[in-house]
């Protein structure tokens, strides 16, 4: 069976909006008929958050309801934290073609493990273990995907550089980053692209290490997709003067630290590699909570009324734009 593309979305800032960007593109690849299976991998698990009710969170997480099933991206993995292997995911269903891994606050305690069989996959021994250890990402999120045939997995992950995140990319075959115009992002692209670069590299090592296998393993491309700006302000439908400043710069940031092959810089609006500049749908963001919805799913039972309700079909032509953008390149 042919493996089903991994698309990660990431940056090692915080606070640019990345789960709720996942979030509403996984709603709307999903719309579109494309069967999606979403794995969180961020040990804050928000995105867990922003799909399920607080009756089924607690199910997965508090200590009075937890089963044996596998029903978290730590509970898959845990076995290998002992003596056992991987243990095949029990899914959330969201809608008929999304389906959810939920992601799990104990997940930050398998990064000493990880950061242990780093080193020890390029050693002379059997490297069953350490590729099983640093690959089990991955081989949860397609076990998940064959449940339910899907087309695409989408991962969310937290906003840092260390080895859970290296896991999460050497399983990745396409990367979206998200970005906020400002000067952080800009920092943080001179950080995110080298460190793609590298983990890309020194993956590669390891596979010819194993040149024989016991099993499949992911061929750690992280292909940049491009980046999507988002969470400015507007003022008479143009960016206000820091946003617009920051926003001008990050084509070529994006160009020298991440584009492969690198170009010419030009502003965001003529940038090919520019996916999106998305507003922030601010009035939106506590309906859409409330009613535990996507913006573009809002109702006037939801209150999104006059303006509101203009707004709510804005934000359903900007995510599928931005998802046709995603789905074209990858």
């Amino acid at each position: 069976m042919n493996n089903v593309p991994v698309l990660t979305f990431f940056n090692n800032k915080g606070g640019v909006g990345k789960t709720s960007l996942v979030y509403h593109l996984s709603w709307m690849f999903s719309e579109m008929s494309r069967r999606v299976v979403v794995v969180d991998l961020d040990p804050q698990s928000n995105l867990t958050s922003a799909f399920l009710s607080e009756e089924q969170l607690e199910k997965l997480w508090d200590p009075e309801h937890l089963t044996p099933e596998a029903n978290t991206i730590f509970r898959c993995i845990k076995p290998l934290t002992e003596v056992g292997d991987i243990a095949k995911p029990v899914l959330t269903q969201i809608n008929p073609n999304l389906h959810l891994v939920p992601g799990d606050l104990s997940l930050a305690s398998f990064e000493d493990q990880l950061s242990k069989e780093w080193p020890e996959s390029m050693g002379s021994g059997n490297l069953y273990r350490p590729f099983r250890v640093l690959t089990s990402f991955w081989q949860v999120a397609q076990m998940a995907a064959q449940q339910v045939q899907a087309d695409l997995i989408i991962v969310d992950v937290g906003p840092h550089l260390g080895a859970l995140n290296r896991s999460a990319l050497i399983g990745t075959d396409h990367v979206v980053i998200p970005l906020a115009a400002d000067l952080f992002s800009m920092q943080g692209l001179s950080n995110l692209g080298p460190t793609l670069a590298r983990w890309r590299t020194d993956w590669k090592k390891r596979l010819d290490n194993w040149p024989a296998p016991s099993f499949a393993l992911p061929k750690g491309t992280m292909k940049p997709v491009g980046y999507v700006i988002q969470q400015h302000s507007e003022r008479l439908s143009r960016p206000v003067q820091a946003y617009k400043k920051w926003a001008d710069r990050i084509p070529a940031a994006y160009l020298e630290y991440v584009a492969q092959p690198p170009g010419n810089p030009v502003l965001p609006a003529n940038d090919s590699n520019c996916l999106a500049s998305l507003k922030h749908y601010r009035s939106l963001i506590p309906m859409a909570m409330e009613a535990r919805k996507p913006i573009f799913k809002l109702t006037s039972a939801d209150g999104a009324l006059g303006n509101h309700s203009y707004a709510v079909q804005d934000a359903g032509k900007d995510f599928k734009k931005l998802a046709k953008a995603i789905l074209s390149r990858i």
